[in-house]
């Protein structure tokens, strides 16, 4: 329970809430002081500066001051706090307050002081000029007539003072404690409402490794958790997929093995016990069957070496437009033979594209033938090429091979590059292993380029290939 997510982030919670509020409080406290004091000051100050004014403005001089300052001292002496609901407890009155430091002193326009604040500036002594800057002038009609002496040393606080010092931390430790509570619930909720999705990700994660593939979690949010939730549940989608394929490969390897050597085991037994003779036809049957195992196994094993990371590759510069004129003549005969016509309609201005030229001939090899046996006669086969995004440094190359044929139904388009997919399954039992694509596109892909097909059923079909230009 202690390494639970949940109380991690409950905590991370609290910590954060108690750090904060601690130095809130903390900084409230150290200042209150200051500030407070401060106030007494000013306060004191303000007062005892207007009452000075109108001291000098009735008697014309400073004459005096020293007897009636006794009793401007009790003017501005500091009033008791104000009652504060809470503040005393019982409803009790605040402390009397009677001690009051002298803490403020006078001097002349002059800097003669008049009463002294400590035993260094006596009276009729002058006053230092560092000790006048720190004063507060005494101006009455813009006249300077004197200055308030500011000693060094701050009052002390009286009792209630203090008592409202104290009951200032108690409400900030209340407070502290009550952003604890509320961060440890807040917390809670918070640290729920990120843990469901997760401990959901976890069991779905559980139920695949007991052979559940195919699993949905609920995605409840847009942010990171939601992503990933998202990102599961397409994982888990394609991980079942590909389990349905990989089964589906095996019974079609199974499939496609098992025919041909049906076949000549079914021709070798018969002619070992005589029924039949080893004719020419019968033999070239035989080999026909072993060829077809022979392209079966080759094409598996080119498959795997893709796979792998082994194929072998020599790219080379190929220019687009005289390499699918190559095509085209490899092709031509048996296209003539079909009555299909074969064009190719690329400029020569394409750039080159560094390819292995003897698979990429493999390549168009297994397109084009698709093309043929779906191309009706007197329909038509181009083949193009095409320069993307001009001439900067991620220029691309696409090479196409369009036919006006059968097309391809929408629902096998996703599919079609799949091994062992066939559109039409009837192909398994004329000779093909249902591979040619899944070829096109593992040599495609090896050699950093990508394929996509577009059809429209009954119109035409366009494979397209691109690869970065040279």
């Amino acid at each position: 329970m202690r390494n639970s997510l949940l109380w991690k982030l409950v905590f991370a919670f609290m910590l954060i809430a108690v750090i904060t509020a601690g130095l809130v409080a903390l900084f409230i406290r150290l200042t209150s002081v200051d500030r407070l004091l401060n106030l007494i000051v000013d306060q004191q100050r303000s007062s005892l500066q207007t009452v000075l004014t109108k001291y000098y403005q009735v008697n014309g001089s400073w004459d005096g001051i020293a007897e009636e300052w006794p009793q401007i001292r009790q003017q501005i002496a500091r009033p008791p706090m104000p009652e504060t609901p809470g503040l005393f407890s019982n409803n009790q009155a605040p402390p009397p307050s009677n001690e009051h430091q002298e803490f403020f002193g006078l001097a002349d326009a002059q800097g003669k002081v008049l009463i002294a604040f400590n035993p260094m500036f006596a009276a009729g002594a002058e006053t230092p000029p560092e000790v006048l800057q720190g004063g507060t002038p005494i101006l009455l009609n813009g006249e300077h007539i004197g200055t308030i002496l500011n000693p060094p040393l701050r009052p002390r606080f009286n009792p209630a003072e203090d008592l409202f010092l104290q009951r200032t931390t108690e409400a900030l430790i209340y407070a502290v404690l009550g952003a604890m509570g509320v961060a440890l619930l807040i917390g809670v909720l918070l640290a729920r409402t990120l843990i469901r999705p997760l401990q959901a990700l976890t069991r779905a994660a559980q139920s695949i490794t007991q052979g559940e593939l195919e699993q949905a979690v609920k995605v409840t949010s847009r942010d990171e958790i939601g992503q990933l939730a998202l990102a599961f549940n397409k994982m888990s989608r394609e991980v079942a997929r590909v389990n349905q394929l990989r089964r589906q490969m095996t019974a079609d390897i199974a499939h496609d093995l098992r025919t041909p050597l049906m076949v000549i085991a079914g021709y070798v037994e018969s002619m070992q016990e005589g029924v039949l003779l080893p004719t020419q036809e019968r033999l070239k049957l035989i080999y026909t069957e072993i060829e077809r195992l022979q392209r079966l196994v080759g094409d598996l094993r080119m498959l795997s070496q893709v796979d792998a990371g082994e194929l072998s590759l020599k790219p080379q510069p190929v220019s687009p437009k005289d390499f699918l004129e190559r095509v085209m003549a490899t092709f031509t005969q048996q296209a003539e033979a079909q009555a299909v016509t074969l064009s190719v309609n690329t400029p020569a201005s394409v750039p080159f594209i560094c390819v292995d030229e003897a698979r990429l001939m493999q390549v168009f090899s297994n397109l084009l033938s698709n093309s043929l046996r779906y191309t009706p006669p007197g329909g038509n086969i181009r083949l193009s090429a095409e320069a993307r995004d001009g001439q900067s440094a991620d220029a691309k190359v696409t090479l196409t091979v369009w036919d006006n044929g059968a097309g391809i139904p929408a629902e096998d388009l996703p599919n079609i590059f799949d091994r062992f997919y066939r559109v039409d399954k009837s192909r398994s039992e004329a000779g093909e292993t249902g591979l040619g694509l899944a070829i096109v596109k593992a040599l495609v892909k090896a050699q950093s380029g990508e394929v996509w097909v577009e059809s429209n059923l009954g119109e035409f079909t366009a494979f397209h290939i691109t690869f970065p230009r040279n």
